[in-house]
């Protein structure tokens, strides 16, 4: 439990490092929905996004997210992009595009 915890941290430094000083978003998605999202995409057995996960990604860039599909930055996370790209299909929004 406690590195899950400091991946947690990890994640939420290098977002706010990444979204800049003044933005606490990357992506318009806040660092809690990013957060909310991070057990469905870490293998080897990712759980359903939840309700605030998809909720979060709806609002998303989802251009700027496709940027990091292949980011070496997603697996030093343990985030498998394979399972970040399943998503938005998993969430049930239909005008997420192809990446």
């Amino acid at each position: 439990m406690e590195s899950l915890y400091k991946k947690i941290a990890i994640v939420s430094v290098l977002i706010v490092i990444l979204g800049g000083a003044t933005a606490q978003t990357i992506c318009n998605m806040t660092v809690m929905g990013l957060l909310e999202c991070k057990l469905a995409v870490t293998p080897p057995n990712p759980l359903p996004p939840t309700a605030n996960c998809c909720s979060a990604l709806a609002q998303a860039d989802f251009k700027c997210l496709c940027s990091y599909k292949d980011s070496r930055i997603l697996p030093s996370l343990g985030i498998d992009p394979i399972l970040a790209m399943q998503l938005p299909e998993k969430c049930k929004i239909t005008n997420a595009p192809k990446c």
